[in-house]
């Protein structure tokens, strides 16, 4: 691949290269070629032609109708020399001539000037009419174009290739099935017939999928993570639904437990790709890129470019920007256009007269949003996208075109819809700041308590953290920090796991009037009332309250006989809202469920529900694999609440708002925040038994490169006073603003000198360092000099050897 700069290949790659049969094209007026010609040296032209050609291709001289009538007969005659074909072709930037203006100001914005600057040239498709009338003249070239355009003809193979796992002696199916078995010993203490059963099941489906392979590879790098010391989530969506997933210690979360649905996930009457996401810590996730790049080569494996769109704020102020909008009349336009995800101009103008108004009273209004519609939607730049990762059993080169990415992994010039389509299989590697939070916690308590935490060993019915959850006190506990999710615990009273598994899948617009509904049945505040004693083992743990897409699919299963997989598919017809298929499925369930015995009013009531909930349901086994999470934090802010604190204050050290916020809370659990000090500050926050020690990274105007300089020099040797200081560090790593802000946070306190008296001494403390760092590099390090401070500082003056 080659560099963003090195846009073309250059002659030498061109000749390297194996390949055959291409069509050649030289551009019109390439440069040699113009040159030449209009020196009247053909020869050289058909020199400089020949040391290109490497192969079996076709050769083709461009040909485009401009003001330059006698370079087009010169390059037709020498074509017609040189027996080469000559081919009628024409830039095209938009398909109709009323997209000009949209490229015009497209451009404009690319090169920070007006649509007016940008030259009037149309570049829309002209029609086969067109084209004739436009090469009249040369009507061999058009008859060339022609040609190739009829001999073109693609043929994508677009099935889906899986990447392999490397193996030598065994299939993937046999060694997939000993890596389940023997995980299946590590998982239960004893292996009942329901979890043999499950396995066998999920083995067998899986093989007949063709998925083993797959397995194998996320089992691999989640071995490697472990292996590493790198957390994992318990587990993301559908995926830990699984109980393979789980006997692979892919997922941390019990299937059989939990009594989650296999079918959520794969659905053998529905053949879908596998996707498994994985959660890891937000700074460790490459770590386990480099590493599946490393196994399966770097030709095997990329990430996924996406597009960044112009969002209706976006495309307003790039438009005005272009157009030289007056900027107060523009800001007064932008106020009116909220920043919600999915808000487009048109919605904004619906909802606010005032924006509707502006529109009427300025002209400049109108034709600004005119603009700014027209390239609303449209690509704004490339990036890369935030999780997935390609991983292809042959090179990549075969499918997709690549470029080159971030840190040596390619990076697909495709997006996401695109890779999924030409056959390509997406792993989704996410980072969570969450899971980094959590990382953090267990190290702060392995290394200050000498504790080691095994999160999957904690108790699940543990009353200090219920309480906590009860209480509202969720600062910094994932999916359950917002206001709203801590009235909902405090009127909640949870006091089991199952509960905060169901408020995480009801706190969503829609579900959420049910929560009151919830409440009231744990609470004993109404009857619980089922619409047959059949479903009541479905639905009495949530209280009678259709929660999860999975007791949907029970449902279907109990009252009508559905498999599960036909359960799923059922769900997934009944959310997509098609008025034929909602009568054909009802009338189905309807007399399956009478052929069960079933009366004809409890089938249709319960198809009701079905109906009702497919779209509010929530995915059980995401909910469950998040709520674990949230569990885990909220018993660690519960039983070790320092190195919670403390992880906290690090993991928002550079938002100071979050920051102030967090310090406030944990005061008021009465953590001790002991002041930033020289000597024992780290970059974060640490904490010790003396209390939580502020971070020196947190303190304004003090960046990475000055703390670690610092921290370095003073493992050396702890600094004795300022002089000291400004004497052994760098002013270009350590400027005198960053020592002005140390000073003023209270980082020298502890030298029991005034910060004013600090603040005088900053600027003559600076020139001491200066003579000092001066006198050694003119006397190359003979000497160490140790001029006299102030005696304020009580320097020791001169060393030398």
């Amino acid at each position: 691949m080659k560099d963003d700069k090195q846009k073309y290949l250059s002659k030498q790659e061109w000749l390297d290269a194996k390949v055959d049969e291409c069509t050649v094209i030289v551009p019109y007026k390439q440069v040699f070629i113009y040159r030449w010609l209009q020196a009247s040296q053909p020869q050289q032209v058909a020199l400089w032609l020949d040391s290109w050609k490497n192969g079996n291709h076709s050769w083709y001289l461009e040909l485009q109708i401009d003001e330059d009538i006698d370079f087009q007969h010169q390059l037709s005659s020498f074509a017609s020399d040189q027996n080469i074909q000559l081919i009628a072709s024409k830039p095209i930037r938009y398909l109709s001539d009323k997209d000009q203006y949209t490229y015009k100001l497209l451009r404009a914005i690319d090169l920070d000037n007006s649509p007016e600057d940008i030259d009037d040239t149309k570049y829309e498709l002209p029609s086969a009419r067109e084209m004739e009338s436009l090469f009249h003249a040369f009507p061999k070239a058009i008859k060339a174009s022609e040609s190739l355009a009829a001999s073109t003809n693609v043929d994508l193979d677009l099935a889906i290739r899986l990447p392999k796992f490397p193996l030598t002696d065994q299939t993937a199916t046999t060694y997939l099935r000993t890596l389940c078995e023997q995980g299946l010993k590590s998982r239960y203490q004893v292996e009942s017939k329901e979890v043999k059963e499950r396995l066998e099941y999920e083995l067998t489906v899986i093989e007949q999928m063709g998925f083993s392979d797959y397995f194998l590879i996320v089992w691999d790098f989640m071995k490697y993570a472990r292996n590493k010391g790198i957390l994992a989530g318990p587990g993301r969506g559908s995926a830990a639904g699984s109980l393979v997933a789980y006997c692979l210690f892919i997922t941390h979360v019990d299937p059989i437990r939990y009594n989650l649905v296999f079918e959520r996930f794969l659905n053998p009457e529905r053949i879908t790709l596998p996707d498994i996401d994985i959660d890891f810590p937000d700074h460790r996730r490459d770590e386990v890129i480099e590493y599946v790049q490393g196994k399966y080569g770097a030709t095997h494996v990329a990430q996924i470019l996406t597009f960044g769109t112009f969002a209706a704020r976006a495309a307003i102020r790039a438009t005005a920007k272009a157009l030289g909008t007056e900027p107060g009349l523009l800001e007064r336009v932008v106020k009116e256009v909220p920043s919600t995800p999915k808000m487009t101009i048109t919605k904004a103008i619906e909802q606010s007269k005032t924006f509707y108004q502006l529109i009427e009273d300025h002209s400049e209004v109108a034709a600004l949003t005119r603009a700014a519609k027209a390239i609303e939607g449209l690509p704004r730049h490339t990036s890369t996208h935030a999780a997935g990762l390609i991983i292809s059993a042959e090179p990549l080169t075969e499918r997709v075109a690549l470029q080159q990415g971030r840190d040596r992994i390619a990076l697909t010039q495709a997006s996401m819809e695109v890779v999924e389509q030409v056959g390509l299989l997406k792993f989704d590697f996410l980072g969570l700041r969450n899971l980094t939070l959590l990382e953090t916690i267990l190290t702060s308590v392995r290394k200050q308590e000498q504790k080691l935490i095994e999160l999957n060993e904690l108790p699940l019915d543990d009353k200090p953290t219920f309480k906590l959850l009860a209480s509202g006190d969720t600062t910094g506990v994932f999916q359950l920090e917002s206001d709203g999710m801590r009235n909902v615990l405090t009127q909640l009273g949870p006091t089991e796991f199952e509960d905060i598994v169901a408020v995480n899948a009801l706190y969503r617009p829609g579900p959420m009037e049910y929560i009151p509904t919830y409440i009231e049945g744990k609470q004993h505040k109404r009857p619980i009332e089922y619409l047959h004693d059949d479903v009541e083992s479905i639905l009495s743990p949530t209280y009678g309250v259709l929660v999860y897409q999975e007791q949907i699919m029970q449902l279907a299963s109990k009252l009508a006989g559905y498999s599960m997989a036909e359960a799923d598919l059922l769900r997934r017809a009944i959310s997509k809202k098609n008025e034929e298929s909602l009568h054909e499925q009802k009338r189905d369930f309807v007399h399956r469920s009478i052929q069960l015995g079933y009366e004809e009013r409890i089938a249709e009531h319960a198809y009701g529900l079905i109906e009702r909930f497919a779209n509010y349901g929530f995915n059980r086994s995401h909910a469950v694999a998040y709520s674990l999470l949230s569990y885990q934090l909220a018993f660690l802010k519960t039983h070790y609440s320092s190195a919670f604190y403390t992880a906290l204050l690090s993991s928002v050290w550079h938002n100071q708002e979050k920051l102030s916020f967090y310090l406030i809370e944990a005061k008021q659990h009465e953590q001790v925040i002991q002041p930033p000090s020289i000597s024992k500050s780290q970059q974060l926050f640490t904490y010790d038994i003396n209390g939580i020690r502020f971070g020196l990274l947190s303190i304004e105007h003090v960046g990475v490169k000055a703390v670690q300089e610092i921290i370095r020099e003073r493992t050396q040797k702890p600094f004795a006073h300022l002089f000291d200081f400004c004497t052994r560090l760098s002013p270009q790593l350590v400027p005198k603003r960053t020592v002005e802000s140390l000073i003023k946070a209270g980082v020298f306190d502890e030298w029991q000198l005034e910060r004013s008296v600090l603040l005088r001494s900053l600027d003559e403390a600076f020139e001491y360092g200066q003579s000092v760092r001066e006198f050694q590099a003119e006397t190359e390090g003979l000497f160490t000099l140790n001029p006299p401070a102030p005696s304020l500082f009580r320097s020791r003056v001169v060393t030398s050897h």
